[in-house]
């Protein structure tokens, strides 16, 4: 790469995540983002096609996502515990996408192997328009495509769905496996 002289400028792909400020604009985001929820609508005749589609282009994201922190912030180090990972999505995670922390993370009562993440006001719902056909339509399946790439990839094997329930609410459900190796640690 050829430099001018006097100019040493970082690229954005070089400035740490952690300590970065919004590079994009919300309405840019929101420009963005519709048109891929309208791109899966026009490839898709039902609302559970809509929702596969986004959760799929969400996973791809989780994997760059994966690339970025644990390569580029960590060194290759990543976490090896639950409850770390599920802080890390909670806080640092949700800061660099959102710019805030999500609401809430709580352990299921009924299922050792599910956790909820809670988020009252999801910023890739505040801006579409669902049809009345399509009602049932939850774009936060992006972001519970996101989540579950970055689980899976960072070695958590687990099933992340959206759901509304208190604003929208993501389930995590962990494979067995990732409790058995939770528990052979403590």
């Amino acid at each position: 790469m050829m430099s001018l002289p006097g100019r040493n400028r970082t690229s954005i792909l070089d400035k740490p995540l952690s300590r970065g400020k919004g590079e994009v604009s919300l309405s840019c985001f929101a420009l963005l983002f519709s048109e891929v929820v309208q791109y899966c609508q026009n490839k898709s005749r039902t609302v559970t096609d809509i929702q596969n589609r986004l959760h799929k282009l969400g996973s791809r994201v989780g994997v760059k996502l994966i690339d970025l922190y644990f390569v580029r912030e960590r060194g290759g180090k990543r976490e090896i515990k639950l409850l770390n990972i599920l802080l890390f999505i909670k806080s640092t995670m949700w800061k660099a996408l959102f710019g805030k922390e999500a609401d809430k993370l709580e352990h299921s009562n009924d299922d050792e192997n599910t956790y909820y993440l809670m988020e009252k006001d999801p910023l890739v719902n505040r801006f579409i328009s669902i049809p009345r056909d399509k009602t049932s339509l939850n774009c936060a399946v992006f972001v519970a495509g996101m989540i579950e790439a970055v689980l899976v990839g960072t070695g958590f094997p687990a099933k992340v769905t959206a759901h509304w329930h208190k604003g929208t609410t993501y389930m995590l459900k962990f494979d067995d496996e990732v409790l058995l190796r939770e528990k052979q640690m403590e």
